[in-house]
Formats: structure tokens, sequence, C-alpha cells
């Protein structure tokens, strides 16, 4: 499979990019502004703007799916769903299958069907909110698109930390575990990226945990 990294250089993107070599898949990372330092032999890293949406579908032109794991720097949140509808019209020019790795906001607390995560300070701290907000945003938007896209949203606390290579999976309700913290690695994220990419689970918005 041949499989399109945007945001290669970010902290899922280069984990992505590392289970996807890893799996012998051909590897194209995609970078805006800073090429990822260090790459795994083999993988092709180009320069893609969502400025240029008819360079990122030509990129995308003979890709078998993307993965977009991008993330703005602070203070342009707002910027996240016209980003992702960028690369949507791109992966519907190319008719390429594209995983958005968003965020935890769109979830819905576990007992609570009636409210999202976003809401809950406890997962959601006022200096997290700006970028929870454009995750629930970002949802929006690729619900507004035609493109074949799946949303994955991580738990509550992604960081970088060890692979071990499982996860739980469910659809729209944040998974936690018997003491109520929500998270993974980045690693296992990547994981369970790939695994959608290879085995599709059929599921437009799930989340693992």
């Amino acid at each position: 499979m041949k499989i399109a990294v945007v945001g290669a250089a970010g902290m899922v993107g280069s984990s992505v990019v590392d289970e996807a070599v890893g799996r012998g898949h051909e590897t194209v990372a995609v970078f805006r502004r800073r090429k990822p330092a260090a790459l795994p032999c083999g993988v092709t890293a180009v320069a893609g703007d969502t400025d240029d949406p008819g360079r990122l579908s030509r990129l995308f032109d003979g890709t078998d799916a993307i993965v977009a794991a991008i993330r703005p720097a602070p203070g342009y949140e707002h910027t996240v769903p016209a980003t992702t509808t960028a690369l949507l019209d791109a992966a519907g020019a190319a008719r390429t299958r594209i995983v958005v790795v968003g965020g935890a906001a769109p979830l819905r607390i576990p007992g609570y069907p009636d409210r999202l995560v976003l809401d809950s300070p406890e997962y959601v701290p006022e200096e997290w909110r700006a970028i929870a907000a454009a995750s629930v945003a970002q949802l929006d938007a690729c619900q507004a698109h035609r493109a074949d896209w799946v949303y994955l949203s991580p738990p509550a606390i992604l960081e970088p930390g060890t692979r071990t290579g499982t996860y739980r999976r469910g659809t729209t309700t944040l998974i936690t575990g018997a003491d109520g913290t929500s998270r993974i690695s980045a690693e296992d994220l990547a994981v369970a990226v790939l695994d959608e990419l290879e085995s599709p689970g059929g599921d437009r918005h799930f989340t693992v945990g």
C-alpha cells in the first residue's frame, strides 16, 4: 500500500510513518514548513501546503490512503476546519481514502451521552479548550464533505510513550480506564491508524484507548 502522511514532522505523523514503514508500506511524508529531521530508510519526503490544493491532489494521485495528522500552532486553532476541508478536497480529487486524526473533544462522556468531552473540565482544562473546540469544528467539516473520510478521535491524553501494539476500539464515546483516565501513546495510536487502513472497521468516526 502507498500511504501519504500529512503532518509527518509532528508527534502523531512521525509515529504513523514509523509504523507504516515497519509494516512494509511505501510511505510519503508530506510536510509544510519543517522537513522531518530523520526519516526511516525508503521514505519519500515532499513539501505540500493546503494553500495549494492542486499540488496536494497531484501528490495524492496514485496513493492508496492518506493520513492527515495536522495540528495548528497556538493561536491558529481557528484555521483547522479550512485546512481540513482543503485536505478533503485534495483527497476527493485524487479519489483516495483519508483518515483524519483529530481530537477527543467531539466524543461523548461515558455515562453522559448528551455531553461532549469538550464540555468537561475534567478532560479539557481551560488551556486546552481552543484546540479542543477546533477538533469539534474539524469533525463538522468532515461530516459536511463528500470525500471518503474516516475521523479518528484519540483519548483525552495523547503523548509519546511505548508501542505495546494493543488498544481498545470504540465509536463515539470516550474510552477510559478503571481509574477514569483516558490515554494512549502516540505509538499505539499509530498502530490503530494502520490497522484501520489495512482492515477498515466500517465506522466514519471511531476512537481508541
